[in-house]
């Protein structure tokens, strides 16, 4: 089974994506920020990461740029999901490796079709 670790500060955010991915075949890990994100991807490397943008302690595109830089990092896809929504933010998120980009607040029809075109479903 693939796995998708989705980090988002929202707990309910993390909750409503964890239901969405369940519901397309994954098993779900969770962080609610990006330095939770690397330590879990340092122990067991997801296929797909749902990330957030704006998060204490380690935002998502610090944890994109680390997360590219350990070994089989740049593996995951990864996908933005994000209340961003200037161009060049989003420029900027797909010019580090970010695989697709979903602005909140998102469906899971959104997710689905995010994810499909990702590869990952």
């Amino acid at each position: 089974m693939k796995t998708c670790l989705v980090v988002d500060d929202s707990r309910v955010i993390r909750k409503v994506a964890r239901r969405i991915l369940e519901d397309l075949g994954f098993e779900i890990a969770e962080a609610s920020d990006g330095a939770e994100a690397l330590a879990w991807c340092r122990s067991a490397m997801p296929q797909a990461i749902l990330l957030d943008w704006n998060m204490p302690v380690m935002n998502g595109m610090d944890f994109l740029r680390h997360l590219r830089q350990e070994p089989g990092g740049d593996t995951p896809a990864v996908v933005f999901c994000s209340v961003e929504a200037d161009i060049e933010k989003i420029q900027e998120a797909l010019d580090a490796g970010a695989s697709e980009y979903i602005m909140k607040p998102f469906d899971s029809d959104i997710i689905a079709m995010k994810f499909v075109e990702a590869g990952l479903a």
